[in-house]
């Protein structure tokens, strides 16, 4: 997969640490493929560059290792623009040569971050992180320490966990610890680099996909497993402890849920957290579903709320993978005659290009929405003002990223705003709102395309929250998917599903 290019000997006195970055999130069920140009890629210290005051995982690694003792540098970056469709081989191809071609010419290294998320799928490999971490022990040698992070919706693979010496994980959702994450990464690290000590993994699998309020890790019951992680990294001998709830909506054979507990030597303490971990998760596990209302349901008790209702269409959430072209709730909007104002995205390029062409304040006809997932969606004619046109670029509200949208238009059909990218872009909160002169505030409906958002965002100040099933690849109705890959019997998706909780250990 890769070009073998000989290392050079370098000669150095502090060690020497480097940093890589491969991210992306897929839905399988989402038809649309992902290709290279919907990832952002760095090379070399220009990851570092970037990605200064960003707050995210390679930012938070930065700022611990600027403080250390060791000589650190990025070899190569690669993150997803947004989520999407399973990456096409061809690209897959291309992205992973790349990134192992970056790591054989950096030389030997006493250490490495892998900046990974464990959603990721390929039309030929259903691990690719795993394959890179294969790949790059070729390169780097069996005896670097490696230490890899992961979204706690991401999918641990036996690869992943034989090819890395401590795993670390967000312990936040919604994230807000990506920075956090990166420093604890970096520490544990640096502690591998320059301290005698002996990672030992302790890893209990789950069988369960799981969704919903319960899953948010201040609130919900979620907390119980996470509280013990924290307990973990705060003992003496405690070196990285999360719990890893999978993304249900990436269907490859290791989805799942997991328990991980990282010690010092301790392969008994590290089994003995794992399991109370993965017990404190299970005996929550058949809350940790979404209550939903259909369509229909949703836009009849949205018409008898005061004030602003929030809809939910998680189903269709660019974030998470999917295709951002549904159109199944405007389309009830239409049918009934939803006499609110209402505010919607979607995503629809032909759309864009016709309002581009007659131009601000003029009238056109268009379909909207169904134009990228064929399976679900079918077009949507109406009549719509164009009201603004942009070029699609803006800064996300949560981490100040610059996200980009493609060219977008503003469309007014009567009372109902459509903001119509040309391209997915994430919509967990109202930036791409805010960007293009919509204060969700004003409207008496905004349909949100997301499964969760900070609360700040719309739950603290809405009238009513409504989670909706609507047709997506990205559902929170899992029944509705089709899983064919992942193994079974797991929870919700067969019934009585058991769990004999056992702990398998990992060592280098």
């Amino acid at each position: 997969m890769f070009s073998s290019i000989p290392m050079k000997r370098w000669d150095h006195q502090m060690p020497r640490i480097v940093v890589t970055e491969c991210m992306q999130e897929v839905a399988s069920f989402n038809p649309v493929s992902s290709h290279y140009e919907d990832f952002a890629i760095y090379r070399g210290n220009r990851l570092f560059e970037q990605r200064r005051g960003v707050h995210d995982e390679i930012d938070g690694a930065r700022k611990v290792l600027e403080q250390s003792d060791l000589d650190f540098f990025a070899s190569y970056g690669a993150r997803s623009i947004t989520s999407g469709g399973v990456l096409a081989a061809a690209d897959w191809n291309r992205l992973s040569t790349e990134f192992l071609d970056a790591l054989a010419t950096v030389g030997p290294v006493d250490g490495a971050y892998f900046a990974l998320h464990g959603a990721m799928q390929t039309e030929t490999e259903d691990d690719p992180e795993g394959f890179l971490l294969q790949e790059a022990r070729k390169i780097l040698g069996e005896r670097v320490p490696v230490v890899t992070s992961l979204d706690l919706h991401g999918i641990v693979t036996d690869r992943m966990l034989t090819h890395s010496d401590a795993v670390v994980v967000y312990h936040t959702y919604p994230h807000v610890d990506f920075f956090e994450t990166g420093q604890r990464a970096a520490r544990l690290l640096t502690r591998l680099v320059t301290e005698k000590i002996t990672p030992v993994m302790a890893v209990v699998k789950i069988p369960a996909l799981v969704r919903g309020d319960e899953l948010i890790t201040e609130t919900g019951s979620i907390k119980h497993a996470i509280e013990i992680a924290r307990r973990v990294e705060a003992s003496e001998s405690g070196l990285s402890a999360g719990m890893m709830i999978g993304n249900p909506f990436t269907d490859v054979p290791e989805l799942r849920s997991n328990s991980i507990v990282v010690m010092d030597g301790d392969s008994d303490s590290a089994e003995r957290y794992a399991l109370e971990m993965a017990n404190a998760f299970w005996r929550h596990h058949e809350k940790m579903q979404v209550p939903l209302s259909t369509v229909e349901e949703s836009v009849n008790l949205a018409s008898d709320v005061e004030g602003t209702v929030v809809m939910m269409d998680a189903a269709d959430a660019t974030s998470s993978g999917a295709s951002g072209d549904s159109n199944a709730i405007l389309r009830q909007l239409v049918e009934v005659g939803y006499q609110g104002t209402a505010l919607l995205s979607i995503v629809d390029r032909a759309a864009v290009e016709r309002a581009f062409a007659a131009g601000v304040g003029s009238t056109i006809r268009t379909s909207v929405g169904g134009t990228l997932d064929k399976i679900r969606f079918r077009p949507l004619e109406i009549e719509a003002r164009v009201r603004l046109l942009s070029d699609g670029y803006f800064q996300s509200e949560s981490f100040a990223q610059n996200w980009y949208s493609g060219n977008t238009a503003v469309l007014q059909a009567k009372n109902i705003t459509l903001v119509v990218s040309s391209r997915p872009v994430s919509l967990f909160d109202r930036s791409f709102f805010h960007a293009h002169g919509q204060d969700p505030r004003r409207f008496d409906m905004v349909v949100v395309k997301s499964p969760h958002c900070e609360p700040h965002m719309f739950a603290d100040w809405c009238d009513r929250l409504i989670n909706v099933d609507a047709p997506g690849s990205t559902s929170a109705n899992l029944h509705s998917l089709g899983h064919k890959n992942c193994g079974r019997p797991i929870f919700p998706l067969d019934t009585g599903v058991e769990f004999v909780p056992q702990a398998e250990v990992f060592r280098r």
